[in-house]
């Protein structure tokens, strides 16, 4: 019989906040900000997805859109058929670090705001999806 030495770690070694990295979701489709409503809807579908991430003609990340926003849009009497996704994002955010924990990225959006966030680099570059509730 061979034995074997169990080693206790302390609750105190584990990490007590993750970063947004260890808890992100991959980007997933990234398209640009002239695309209009029902393109981006169509590519939803096509994907899958209930979100896409909104970049800029060099490819930066300028915000993020649902398709709850998009079909709200699309539904409502102000809508024609030029309106593009950047009318609807304006790249002020909100986004996540990739080194901001959990909590930190919860705290820095706006009071209510659910909903899955872009985590961008400091060069704006989309890493990822944090999906975040309150």
């Amino acid at each position: 019989m061979t034995l074997v030495q169990l080693q206790t770690r302390s609750v105190s070694d584990r990490p007590v906040h993750s970063t947004v990295v260890d808890a992100m979701d991959a980007a997933g489709p990234q398209v640009w900000y002239d695309m209009t409503v029902e393109v981006a809807l169509s590519v939803m579908a096509a994907a899958r997805t209930e979100h896409l991430v909104v970049c800029d003609e060099d490819g930066l990340c300028v915000g993020l859109v649902t398709e709850a926003r998009l079909t709200a849009v699309r539904d409502s009497s102000g809508y024609t058929d030029r309106i593009r996704l950047g009318d609807l994002t304006d790249g002020s955010g909100p986004f996540a670090s990739p080194w901001a924990t959990r909590e930190e990225a919860e705290d820095t959006l706006p009071f209510g705001r659910i909903g899955p966030v872009p985590v961008v680099d400091e060069h704006g570059n989309a890493l990822g999806v944090l999906a975040l509730s309150r």
